[in-house]
């Protein structure tokens, strides 16, 4: 898996985020509750308008998505009164949740998920209940019905080529805009990110990636690597135990998911299983079938303005179908680098034609035709390299 990690350093930030107050607190002692008189209805008002967030600093760029936590709908109602909000406020107090929904625009970035990725209808589905837990526990802080916040930590399971870094991404958008976190960018890192070489090395480069996750999403790639429990000397040991540290203390301003093949992940929980008890949401990405990836194929041509003749189409679907029973396949990945070497193969073909005198036309510059695909060794029983 060859994911960048080329991520704009962040401005030092602390650790730990200021605690998001919402009113009552909670620790009033028993003298103050028992000697105090009935307190009256509470007066419902509207809340004054936050302050603009601050820069983020340079080098860090804020994800182009609205907020919800920058808007006015941040808190419905001033409940500076209000002691217990479960017992005070009437049970037919209507909230707006159309309004919530509205100025979340969340549902513009599950309807980009819809559009981006092919089938993955269960990983869909559990983006949207995580999105819709969110979406409830803003709606019920406008009240100050304080809770726990939720454990968003996850573990994506599956081959190269599936979507997970694509989920990852849509997934700290969903945070960030809903105010779980507080910038919404997403740092990719492997072992050679986190762990050192020699003594002393480690501590320092899990600290700089921790730094600059902070407040967004670490996207760990192949977290088995992170630690070889078979090897005593392994000094990714350090980066799981700091990696357990901010995952339970700092779980507020950062989401963990860790990404690998599922066989492999299994036992990396069964060996560090403090990892495995700090991580709510597990996801299962399925390899993908030929049909979905001919999707995919038309998604990404169409993307790039490209198109198929009808004759490429069927080569390619043949194409598919004899690389995906060969090793080393890599579902979507595999789709893109095979189209890539289709342009190759068109431009060579057009760079000729128009070298011998031919007039090139819109259409010969868009059209993927049954010859560019046919060259590929695959249809011989060759193979290229993802």
């Amino acid at each position: 898996m060859d994911e960048s990690t080329n991520e704009a350093p962040a401005p030092e930030v602390p650790v730990r985020m200021a605690t998001k107050g919402l009113g009552w607190s909670g620790r009033e002692t028993a003298d103050e509750v028992d000697g105090a008189a009935a307190p009256p209805t509470p007066t419902l008002k509207p809340a004054t308008k936050k302050p603009p967030a601050p820069p983020m600093g340079p080098g860090m760029v804020r994800p182009e998505v609205e907020r919800f936590g920058e808007t006015e709908t941040d808190s419905v109602f001033d409940l500076a009164g209000i002691n217990d909000p479960l017992a005070e406020i009437p049970d037919d107090l209507v909230v707006d949740a159309g309004k919530l929904f509205n100025d979340t625009r969340i549902f513009d970035v599950l309807d980009a998920l819809d559009r981006e990725l092919v089938a993955l209808d269960v990983v869909k589905r559990r983006v949207r209940e995580v999105a819709s837990l969110l979406l409830i526990d803003r709606l019920r802080r406008t009240l100050n019905l304080e809770s726990e916040q939720p454990t968003l930590h996850m573990s994506f399971t599956g081959n190269p080529g599936t979507g997970k870094t694509t989920v990852a991404m849509k997934m700290g958008q969903i945070l960030w805009k809903l105010g779980f976190v507080r910038k919404g960018h997403i740092v990719v890192a492997s072992r050679d990110d986190l762990v050192g070489q020699y003594v002393g090395h480690t501590a320092p480069k899990t600290r700089e990636v921790l730094k600059r996750a902070m407040g967004g999403v670490l996207f760990i790639d192949e977290a088995y690597n992170m630690y070889r429990v078979d090897n005593e000397r392994d000094y990714g040991q350090e980066t799981v135990e700091m990696l357990l540290q901010v995952m339970e203390n700092d779980r507020q301003d950062i989401v963990v998911i860790m990404a690998g093949y599922e066989k492999q992940m299994n036992r990396f929980f069964a060996d560090v299983p403090g990892i495995s008890s700090r991580i709510a949401h597990h996801l299962t990405f399925p390899d993908y079938e030929v049909p979905e990836l001919m999707a995919i194929a038309r998604l990404m041509l169409a993307t790039q303005r490209y198109r198929f003749a009808p004759d490429a189409e069927k080569a390619f679907e043949e194409y598919i179908t004899l690389r995906k029973g060969q090793d080393n396949f890599a579902n979507g990945r595999s789709v893109r680098n095979a189209l890539e070497r289709l342009r190759m193969r068109q431009a060579i073909r057009l760079f000729d034609a128009a070298n011998r005198g031919r007039k090139l036309t819109k259409g010969d510059l868009v059209t993927i035709e049954a010859e560019d695909v046919l060259q590929s060794r695959v249809f011989e029983g060759g193979v290229f390299d993802n």
